[in-house]
């Protein structure tokens, strides 16, 4: 921790605010986060919080971007460690390290992906960096696999097959004509990102990215039920092998 010792002592005081307000979201939930309760806790008047942290918001700002750069990191080291060749692994490190991460962080991770706290907007100069790094993440990790030639030549036609699927639609096919406007906006993302890969496949990343989420909500939020599955671990990692299909990953 550098500065002075004053600015130490304040970068200090910050840190107890956020945990502490880590603590409420896992006790009481975003919606009833009260800088109140955090000047209880740290043993002062309210009004000495709000020269650190001058609303509820901007506490809920702070823990937003600190819970999205956890999430980022863990996300990022997990893909690291997968090998830089194994274009497959570095895609299911990504997965798992985003549902291990929701499953031991449920309050934090439903203050990111689940229901809005009620009057509260985040800002976006401060939390759209930290917010995108999981699919950028993802975006590169494709991008890669796509430049080293690692990618199946018919995504639609990988992944396992445990029963015999119908023909897909022909606006599913790969190479199948995008409407303009999608176009464009696939394009806009391939330019933000430099990317090499189709607009079709930016397409298909899409798609595996709110489904990955999806997956992970469920079994955050608990929407399968107690007693669906015995071990959701296990469907997720079937999930993995048709998310990898869909973008033909090995």
């Amino acid at each position: 921790m550098a500065g002075t010792p004053r600015e130490r002592a304040r970068e200090q005081t910050i840190n107890d605010i956020v945990r502490i307000g880590r603590e409420q979201l896992s006790q009481v939930g975003a919606a009833a986060l009260s800088l109140r309760a955090v000047a209880r806790e740290l043993g002062v008047v309210s009004s000495a919080v709000y020269r650190y942290v001058g609303s509820r918001d901007e506490l809920l700002t702070l823990l937003v971007v600190e819970a999205y750069n956890e999430l980022g990191e863990a996300v990022e080291q997990a893909v690291a460690a997968a090998g830089e060749h194994d274009a497959g692994g570095r895609f299911r490190a990504l997965c798992r390290a985003v549902r291990e991460w929701g499953l031991r962080e449920p309050a934090r991770y439903a203050l990111l992906f689940g229901s809005p706290v009620p009057g509260y907007q985040a800002p976006a100069e401060r939390t759209t960096g930290p917010g995108i790094r999981v699919v950028v993440a993802l975006v590169r990790l494709i991008d890669d696999a796509y430049r080293a030639g690692a990618l199946a030549a018919n995504p639609a036609g990988s992944g396992p097959q445990l029963v015999q699927e119908p023909t897909p639609p022909a606006s599913a096919q790969p190479g199948a004509a995008l409407s303009d406007p999608l176009q464009h906006d696939l394009a806009a993302i391939r330019r933000e990102f430099a990317l090499a890969v189709p607009d079709a496949l930016v397409a298909r990343g899409t798609l595996v990215w709110t489904s990955l989420f999806g997956a992970v909500n469920f079994e955050v939020f608990d929407q399968y039920g107690r007693e669906t599955f015995t071990d959701p671990g296990l469907l997720f990692e079937h999930h993995l092998d048709v998310f990898a299909g869909i973008l033909g990953l090995p």
